[in-house]
């Protein structure tokens, strides 16, 4: 997943340990690593467009008819699912922090 240009990371090493992280999250998300990684993305943005309503309109004419806002809609909840996900297994484990120290 390519980061953007403007983000900078205050520890240094975070970079990488977030990459791996997303992987993680993607991984239990059903969106493997490796050779398989382009199908599987491939097949969670058409389940995302058939949520959204226009996978037929895809699979009939491609993604040129669709517009920004919709592929917009489409990329937003991808990148969504394994940001929020990020978010609730850090949030998780801050709990458990908390509650060992609180011992």
């Amino acid at each position: 997943m390519p980061k953007r240009k403007n983000n900078k990371y205050l520890v240094p090493g975070a970079e990488q340990a977030l990459e791996i992280f997303k992987m993680e999250i993607a991984n239990e998300l059903g969106i493997t690593n490796g050779a398989a990684l382009e199908s599987s993305l491939e097949k969670y943005k058409h389940e995302i467009a058939g949520e959204l309503g226009i996978d037929a309109q895809i699979k009939n004419n491609g993604w040129k008819d669709i517009s920004s806002g919709m592929c917009g809609a489409v990329g937003g909840r991808m990148g969504g699912s394994i940001g929020g996900n990020m978010v609730k297994k850090m949030i998780e484990m801050a709990q458990k922090d908390m509650m060992k120290n609180t011992k």
